[in-house]
């Protein structure tokens, strides 16, 4: 089995959270009439002014990925169909949702107004709004808030939080498991201050009434904007029912400043942690390993401290990957040893038992089976044959300041500690090239190749030189 680091993630802490006000959805029988769709309205349209970047707040990453793609993801595993409210001059944002429905919100007047832009496409079936700053809410807790609107006594069904520190968070006045209203912290009283029950701003309810709330909302206060929130007075002004379904406060922080951003990411370090345990890797000091979204680790592998992956890393059963290494764009294959202080940048495919040492970098470049480069060695653009052992100090000089070129070295190879081979080269099998030879034309199957200046020793000659050194120097 293999474990996708991304998949399945729960809370942050990786354990299953019991969500309130959950039931549990029988099957419908094939006779019954279809339910209607239900609709995701992701709200990606923020400049994330906090953020003082030029890049939109959504597409910043976490673990690797922007962080709107989490939400599309998750959201694709619950929704039958899902809308992405943008900004205008926001490609970039709408590229990536482009699998969806895309409108633009030209406009920014507030979250009512966002979700306004998308009311044509809410269709006739449950509407959630989430927000694309708030990305790691989970499959587990937007189906329990999916299902909690499903009920019969539930008009309006939202997300809240009962936060370590609730600080300045709007509170959700309830009583008996009804909600009566959202508080903003600078409104509320001392009573109202103490509640523990905190508002995400998340909320699902019937297309219909969605669409008649947010259109009674007005901009009645001092930004001048309409609010997503207010839709929870009309809800309970017209006397319909509004529950509230309470996830963990990890799954429900949003990102609004650097400072928030990097709580996230050790939120998502911590799941994917997790599931890579989970999944039969160990790793060995866990708060040490950084990993992407993306990383595949398979059983058995071994991850030491201090061991970053970036995106597009696929490690096999059976490897290992010592302290310090920097794996990137790579596959390693079974029983592979990387590292300690290796770096594996995007192209790189390290074969079975393979082994990539301490200072080594390698590029571009694939590593037969048992193939070593145990030192102090650069490999770019470059082939090596199985059982092929790369000497200390060995580089490929495959760029000429314009083009890439390749060099392949033949099975079973022994290159020489300080070879430099100079690309585009073949290097046969069952070669042997001397310590410090500069290799630059073909080397055929086993022949020994001699690159260097032919050595010779001057007697008495480096105490003379010396001497007019120093000499030189005194005269300035």
């Amino acid at each position: 089995m293999v474990s996708r680091t991304h998949k399945g993630l729960t809370g942050c802490a990786g354990a299953e959270y019991p969500h309130t006000a959950m039931n549990t959805q029988t099957d419908t029988a094939v006779s019954a009439p279809a339910r209607a769709l239900s609709t995701a309205v992701i709200l990606a349209a923020g400049r994330g002014t906090r953020m003082k970047s030029q890049r939109p707040k959504v597409m910043h990453p976490l673990a690797g990925q922007p962080m709107l793609r989490y939400l599309l993801d998750n959201a694709a595993r619950v929704f039958d169909r899902i809308v992405v409210v943008v900004g205008p001059d926001m490609d970039d944002v709408a590229a990536l949702a482009a699998a969806h429905q895309v409108v633009v919100q030209q406009d920014r007047l507030g979250t009512g107004h966002a979700a306004r832009q998308a009311e044509a496409l809410f269709g006739d079936g449950d509407v959630a709004v989430l927000y694309g700053d708030n990305p790691l809410i989970t499959p587990d807790t937007m189906r329990a808030l999916l299902e909690q609107r499903r009920r019969d006594d539930t008009g309006l069904a939202l997300l809240a939080m009962e936060p370590a520190d609730p600080a300045r968070y709007g509170r959700v006045v309830a009583h008996d498991g009804q909600v009566e209203r959202i508080v903003e912290w600078a409104d509320a009283t001392p009573a109202e201050r103490a509640v523990r029950l905190c508002n995400a701003g998340v909320l699902c309810a019937d297309a219909a009434d969605f669409r008649r709330w947010l259109d009674e909302i007005n901009n009645d206060n001092a930004q001048g904007e309409y609010y997503l929130g207010d839709v929870v007075a009309r809800a309970v002004a017209d006397g319909r029912s509004v529950r509230a379904v309470v996830a963990p406060e990890d799954e429900l922080r949003g990102i609004n400043s650097r400072a928030e951003l990097a709580q996230a990411e050790a939120c998502v370090q911590a799941r994917l942690r997790q599931a890579a345990m989970d999944g039969g890797t160990t790793l060995v000091a866990p708060g040490t390993v950084f990993l992407c979204a993306d990383t595949v680790l398979e059983p058995d592998t071994v991850v030491h401290p201090n061991v970053v992956f970036g995106p597009g890393v696929h490690v096999k059963s059976g490897a290992e990957i010592h302290a310090f290494s920097h794996v990137e764009g790579a596959i390693i294959g079974p029983d592979a040893q990387i590292g300690p202080y290796a770096r594996l940048r995007p192209g790189s495919d390290v074969g079975a038992k393979a082994r990539v040492g301490n200072f080594v970098e390698i590029k571009a470049t694939t590593l037969g089976a048992g193939a070593k480069a145990s030192h102090l060695t650069y490999l770019g653009n470059a082939t090596v044959g199985s059982g092929a052992n790369i000497g200390a100090g060995t580089i490929t000089c495959n760029y000429d300041g314009v083009f890439k070129h390749r060099t392949e070295i033949g099975a079973g190879s022994f290159i020489g500690s300080d070879s430099v081979l100079v690309a585009p080269v073949r290097v046969g099998s069952g070669v042997i090239t001397a310590a410090g030879s500069v290799i630059t034309h073909d080397v055929p199957d086993d022949a020994m190749a001699i690159g260097r200046a032919r050595q010779t020793n001057r007697a008495g000659h480096a105490a003379s030189f010396r001497e007019r050194l120093k000499n030189r120097k005194e005269r300035g």
